[in-house]
């Protein structure tokens, strides 16, 4: 899942969100020491549901759609995808309105300066300077954070291009995140339940 994905399945956390947010910039393990502890437990459910998203059956069909052009780059553009499909969804999943949301997740980030990861810092001007978050529920809006990611590709990803496979088979695509997110919701739901620190 993408940015919107990870900030939403963290609950009503700040701090738990934040380390959702910044968990694809953050390695190693231990990391309540230097991050706190609410923080960490967001980096560690980020892990848990990129794994989770990585076995499950129907996130492999999606991938499988793209992986004969786009290869192990599939995964990477699934995870966008689906971030396009919650924001068109986010009154089935959310009663605060996705622009106040945003909002509210930029500043949350910003306000935890101290433990950000320096790409982090370099990227969140731009994101919110496009305000991506909001403007995921729109293919305008996809179509450049697929060209941006993949000017950024050390390698040729022609992820910019994959915006056509979410216009031709754009209902398929719905269908399979449909049937994903709501198991996803559920297994971060449950991940914080056993998982969340009594202090964060």
């Amino acid at each position: 899942m993408n940015f919107l994905a990870h900030l939403y399945l963290s609950g009503d956390h700040p701090p738990v969100m934040v380390g959702n947010f910044i968990g694809d910039f953050v390695k190693g393990r231990e990391l309540a020491a230097v991050l706190g502890p609410g923080v960490a437990a967001g980096v560690e459910l980020h892990r848990a549901i990129d794994e989770f998203t990585d076995r499950h059956p129907v996130v492999k069909e999606s991938k499988n759609r793209l992986r004969p052009k786009y290869r192990h780059y599939a995964g990477v553009i699934t995870d966008i995808f689906y971030d396009h499909y919650l924001a068109v969804r986010w009154d089935e999943y959310h009663s605060e309105a996705l622009e106040s949301y945003a909002s509210r997740a930029y500043q949350l980030v910003i306000d935890h300066d101290a433990v950000l990861p320096e790409r982090v810092k370099q990227m969140l001007p731009f994101m919110m300077r496009g305000n991506w978050l909001l403007n995921y529920a729109r293919l305008e809006g996809i179509e450049r954070a697929l060209s941006g990611m993949s000017r950024r590709t050390s390698f040729e990803s022609r992820m910019d291009e994959s915006i056509d496979e979410l216009r031709t088979y754009y209902d398929n695509f719905d269908r399979e995140f449909q049937l994903f997110f709501p198991e996803l919701k559920d297994f971060s739901e449950q991940w914080l339940a056993r998982n969340l620190p009594e202090r964060i």
